[in-house]
């Protein structure tokens, strides 16, 4: 029986030399890391393992009975419906971490994300925008972190796919003398299984933690090859469609979006450039056999679709959505 405790340096999970189907496996218990993140790293191999989000859940519980700062990183292209709710498990001092900046259009501006929250009663210890891609920002986070933070230990937590050890690795990169230590990363759900501390410096260590499943996301219902096309690589140009009453659009195979009442309107698409959109008549059949969802819209508003993107729509009006029944979505108020 291996009695061995010492963990990956990629994903957490303790090491074992046993069972190759079990999570933390490696050939070597000398090694560093398991051979999931080895595969990963190297081969771009990705091995899903299952773990339920009542274990996450408890991890986030322990996070909640520290006094440390939490660093709460989302995506800006795929923000929580609500973005307080982790807020049920964790009361620490915490901060917005508005990742993903570099994929908006360069016009959206920081300080108009920044007040979106504020104008709808969004507290934190400070909002930042960032892009780990770009490196913004990411020198004041971590001023930012200096001034907040009530113990050397600061909490990493978020929704999977959101960035959070890619922004560790980041930090390493920029401001550690501990370089041999890297976060494994992934496009793909569930990569860190367990929490990971990275120190940083003498005053900060950064400890990553799983990331939240979001089983309402898109991404967990496409193939690997639609995935890389749903992740944006960068800035993503919007798409404008004007649409009149009883026109479609089609976004791939998996969305159809009805415009089904209201005047002349603007549906502008905030997703990955290498989806294929199109219009077509909404008298063809096309998903049709997907569950249809109704809205309707007021003024300004975003559809959003979680794991792909937004729609901002200008005028109020009604539509019909045909999306895989286990993926959600929600309308909010315009944020660009």
């Amino acid at each position: 029986m291996n009695n061995n405790q010492k963990r990956c340096s990629g994903c957490g999970v303790v090491l074992q030399d046993e069972n190759v189907l079990q999570e933390g496996y490696t050939t070597d218990l000398d090694n560093d890391i398991c051979q999931r993140c080895f595969r990963m790293k190297n081969y771009g191999e990705y091995q899903v393992v299952t773990k339920s989000n009542d274990e996450y859940l408890e991890i986030l519980k322990e996070v909640g009975k520290t006094k440390d700062l939490v660093l709460y990183v989302t995506d800006l292209l795929n923000l929580e419906e609500d973005i307080l709710k982790i807020r049920e498990y964790i009361k620490n001092k915490m901060i917005l971490v508005l990742n993903k900046k570099d994929i908006l259009p360069k016009s959206v501006k920081e300080d108009k994300l920044i007040k979106y929250f504020a104008d709808n009663n969004v507290h934190f210890e400070e909002i930042i925008v960032i892009s780990v891609e770009k490196n913004l920002n990411i020198d004041y986070l971590l001023k930012r972190i200096k001034y907040f933070q009530t113990t050397k230990n600061v909490y990493v937590v978020g929704h999977t796919n959101a960035g959070k050890s890619t922004l560790i690795n980041k930090l390493i990169k920029n401001c550690s003398s501990n370089c041999s230590q890297e976060l494994t990363m992934s496009p793909l759900p569930s990569t860190t299984l367990n929490t990971v501390a990275i120190e940083i410096n003498d005053y900060l260590t950064l400890i990553d933690t799983p990331g939240l499943i979001d089983s309402g996301s898109l991404i967990n219902y496409v193939d690997k090859n639609m995935l890389k096309k749903i992740n944006p690589k960068k800035e993503i140009k919007p798409r404008i469609y004007q649409l009149r009453k009883n026109q479609s659009l089609l976004i791939e195979n998996f969305l159809r979006i009805d415009y089904t009442e209201g005047e002349r309107n603007s549906f502008t698409l905030f997703l990955s450039n290498e989806l294929k959109v199109k219009r077509i008549n909404p008298k063809r059949e096309d998903l049709k056999n997907l569950q249809k969802t109704n809205y309707d819209i007021g003024y300004d508003s975003d559809l959003v679709i979680n794991g792909l993107g937004f729609v901002k729509i200008v005028n109020k009006g009604k539509i019909d959505i045909y999306l895989d029944k286990n993926v959600n979505t929600f309308v909010r108020k315009s944020l660009i």
